[in-house]
């Protein structure tokens, strides 16, 4: 079964004594690593009692399943629920699990985690299909994520910072969970004893690793912010990014100001207009989203959009250089942005 976020909290809140097992995968190695520790936390309070929490590494076993199918129908000597942690498992592991999960009778919690898996292996397909088993994809952590970890870790720290330093700390986190709990504790490490966080503190302690996305691409191309826009956009080519789908989250921005351009002619105001957006604008790009509602117009939205619905269709034409074609695409549209904001400003 795939396990969203709401059942991921039901169950933290209230184990479920019927689920086997956890399959916990993909590229965002801090959040697997979360999920690991909570789920494990929430049958056995003390992770680190060996005689609850077994931790395997699949390499190391791959070649004695039996090994595996010992340390699951162990009994616990404390009473209890255990768990069985494997790291690192492939899809080998698919036809011996369920071997062992027909043979041998327990309770214990097994939690298998990999960077390796996707959505089509066979040990994921497994996991979605059954009932007793939670499948978990763990991707890059998007700006709600970010945002809802920075704020957890703070508040349980103690530490207060005014929505200005929050909005920049964020902005200066990566996409990747890991590494920003790292850069969050290096932070309250520099703060000692002093317990309210400000920009200063935030520059002098937290480099910027923001990584290259989507949303980069977008708030950039629409500030006007030229050199970053292409730095953005280049770098998620360089990780994989299609021009097309670069293109298209440039529309879908985009027809989110004309939305809020079509609050503002109701006689909406700018905040009110940014309120009503569905999905929220993530509370750190709101200041940024408003600078762009303030200064692209109707008319120059309309024009955009044509201009970038013929970009896509360009990108997806047999012969023609789609990353060029990309690239031009945003210059023009940051350029015109940048022009409006002299303007106006």
């Amino acid at each position: 079964m795939i396990y969203k976020q709401a059942q991921i909290d039901c169950f933290l809140k209230k184990p479920d004594n019927s689920l086997k097992c956890v399959v916990v995968y993909g590229t965002n190695d801090g959040l697997v690593a979360e999920y690991v520790r909570k789920f494990t936390q929430a049958i056995v309070p003390d992770i680190n009692d060996a005689f609850q929490v077994s931790v395997l590494l699949w390499d190391n076993i791959s070649n004695e399943t039996g090994a595996l199918a010992g340390e699951y129908g162990a009994q616990s000597l404390m009473g209890g629920r255990r768990v069985v942690v494997v790291r690192e498992v492939d899809n080998n592991i698919t036809k011996p699990l369920k071997t062992m999960l027909e043979t041998v009778k327990s309770d214990t919690l097994l939690i298998l985690s990999s960077s390796a898996l996707n959505k089509k292996s066979s040990l994921v397909l497994l996991a979605e299909e059954r009932n007793d088993f939670a499948a978990i994809a763990c991707y890059e952590d998007r700006d709600e994520a970010i945002y809802t970890t920075t704020r957890q870790m703070l508040i349980e720290g103690g530490y207060t910072l005014n929505n200005e330093t929050l909005q920049l700390l964020c902005s200066r986190l990566s996409n990747d969970r890991k590494s920003n709990i790292g850069e969050i504790q290096k932070l309250m490490t520099y703060m000692g004893t002093r317990k309210n966080i400000t920009n200063e503190d935030v520059c002098g302690v937290i480099s910027d690793n923001s990584a290259a996305s989507s949303d980069d691409v977008c708030y950039f191309t629409a500030s006007g912010q030229t050199e970053k826009a292409l730095q953005a956009y280049n770098k998620l080519l360089s990780e994989g990014g299609e021009p097309p789908s670069i293109i298209r989250s440039l529309t879908y921005h985009f027809m989110r100001l004309l939305n809020c351009t079509a609050s503002l002619e109701k006689g909406d105001t700018l905040d009110a207009a940014v309120a009503k957006m569905t999905p929220p604008i993530i509370f750190f790009r709101k200041d940024s989203f408003k600078n762009q509602a303030a200064i692209w117009k109707k008319e120059r939205l309309l024009g955009v959009l044509e201009l970038l619905g013929k970009a896509e269709r360009d990108c997806k034409t047999t012969n023609l250089p789609a990353e060029e074609i990309g690239s031009y695409t945003i210059m023009q549209v940051a350029s015109a942005a940048a022009k409006m904001r002299s303007l106006r400003f």
